[in-house]
């Protein structure tokens, strides 16, 4: 009995202490506060947080309680406030979530500050897109990116990149792509101008993200020369950046550049950034083919992304095995994918490594072969295999690929014997290419090091101490809590 009432007696102070939940819409406010105080304290910082947190939010926004976060942050009435309610979609009195307490108290009208204004453009551009009312989208991110021309604050430059994005995503999604490439042009030249960085990486992405959608690769490498050197001042622009960069070198065939370049934006990518790291995979999985290698069965084992590189993992079982009737089956197969990725054209490519893969097998079997048996090892469905075979074998001892002779006379093959590797330069190449990977990592994680300024200077006291901390703790905590909504 009294063994109950002890556990009675414990069990209420939990009740007593759990508090509701505050709502969407108190949420919102605070992060009004936030990008009003990061305003007038000119710290950008604090809006790029508002911008993490809306993010968050994002799955909860309903129409009306946007509608009421504009009658709360706009003044009712004005323009901004009726062009922006006028792309909602009208809802029912009782749906509405308003609280009572604050819906009470009226703010007086201030002065709007153009940060929180641009907000309100940002919020209800990314409650259509969800909604999927892509036309509504289109006509409100041009509205914001007119009012953005007229506005030059590098606190707004955060929100401007984002509006930047969506304002390309609503147009891709419609089709309508081509439209906006000179609006573009002539923002990131607007952009560089106002020496506004953020916003100058984010729209070169979205210009070669245009270019290579309609398959403009030369002009796309026009413009990455030409556009100023990109600083990497957002990790998912320089992911975006070092991606695209791939793609456009794997096209001119400078396939050892394209492969540190996706695998560099593979490894940067946020874990959370599924698709866009099972891209970098897939893109880099077809150039190391090219360039003779062999992935490891790891990279196609990943977490998540089994399903979507299987047909990549039986393409490159088949290019090790040098079969080439079982890499025609594959390609034949599964050509939907491909042309769905866009490697198509890489994987035709692809058929002369599987010839090469397979000789060199061969080459290594047998120490004498003739050139008919090698047609028909390599199955080559051709009306003269034995000319064929003569000439694949010919060209693979003139690039280095096998280390054997050709007997024309009695038409054979004749392997040498294989000597051993650690006297030759392979060894010292591998370890010189480890090291200069592992330097290049040292190198970029130094650049990468932030410091807050004039910390030479001044001694900051035990409580502003902790109060950095705490702000560090929570920017890494955000950081770290970022989903894939940027990719």
């Amino acid at each position: 009995m009294t063994q109950d009432l002890e556990m009675k007696d414990r069990s209420t102070p939990s009740n007593a202490v759990s508090l509701p939940a505050p709502s969407t819409l108190q949420l919102l406010r605070e992060i009004a506060s936030l990008i009003e105080t990061g305003s007038y304290s000119k710290e950008v910082r604090r809006i790029a947080r508002a911008i993490r947190l809306t993010i968050a939010l994002r799955r909860k926004l309903s129409a009306s309680i946007i509608s009421s976060f504009l009658d709360h942050v706009l003044t009712p009435g004005s323009e901004a406030h009726a062009k922006l309610s006028a792309y909602l979609p009208k809802e029912d009195d009782h749906e509405m979530e308003v609280d009572a307490a604050t819906s009470a108290i009226q703010t007086p009208a201030k002065h709007l500050l153009p940060e929180l204004e641009i907000y309100c453009y940002l919020l209800v551009l990314l409650f259509l897109i969800d909604k999927k009312k892509y036309n509504e989208a289109k006509a409100c991110s041009s509205a914001s990116i007119v009012w953005l021309k007229n506005t030059n604050r590098r606190t707004v430059d955060v929100i401007a990149s984002r509006l930047y994005f969506y304002y390309s995503y609503s147009y891709e999604l419609t089709g309508d792509l081509a439209e906006i490439r000179g609006n573009l042009l002539a923002l990131h030249r607007i952009a560089t101008l106002r020496h506004d960085e953020l916003s100058q990486e984010t729209l070169l992405n979205l210009l070669l993200r245009n270019y290579l959608h309609y398959n403009l690769y030369d002009q796309a490498e026009k413009l990455r020369s030409k556009a100023p050197r990109f600083e990497a001042h957002s990790n998912q622009q320089f992911c975006r950046y070092l991606f695209y960069l791939g793609k456009i070198r794997t096209i001119q065939l400078e396939y050892t550049d394209a492969k540190e370049s996706l695998l560099q934006a593979a490894r940067k990518a946020p874990v959370a950034a599924r698709g866009f790291r099972i891209q970098c995979n897939k893109w880099a999985v077809i150039v190391r083919l090219l360039l003779g290698e062999i992935p490891e069965r790891t990279v196609f084992m990943q977490k998540g992304m089994e399903k979507a590189l299987r047909p990549y993992f039986e393409l490159t079982n088949a290019v090790r095995i040098g079969d080439l009737e079982l890499f025609r089956n594959i390609a034949d197969k599964f050509a939907s994918t491909f042309n769905a990725d866009r490697t198509h054209n890489l994987i035709v490519r692809l058929r002369h490594n599987v010839i090469r893969t397979g000789l060199r097998n061969i080459s290594i079997s047998y120490s004498r072969i003739s050139l008919a048996d090698v047609a028909k090892k390599l199955r080559l469905n051709s009306p003269n295999p034995i000319a064929d075979a003569e000439s694949i074998v010919a060209k693979a001892i003139r690039d280095g690929a096998i280390d054997a002779t050709l007997d024309h006379a009695n038409g054979w093959m004749v392997s040498k014997e294989t000597g051993d590797i650690y006297s030759t330069n392979e060894p010292q190449l591998a370890f010189n290419s480890r090291i200069a990977f592992c330097l290049n990592m040292h190198n970029e994680a130094v650049r990468a090091l932030r410091f807050p300024p004039n910390t030479h200077k001044e001694k900051e006291s035990a409580e502003k101490r902790r109060e950095r901390q705490q702000q560090e703790q929570e920017l890494a905590k955000h950081i770290a809590e970022e989903d894939d909504d940027d990719f």
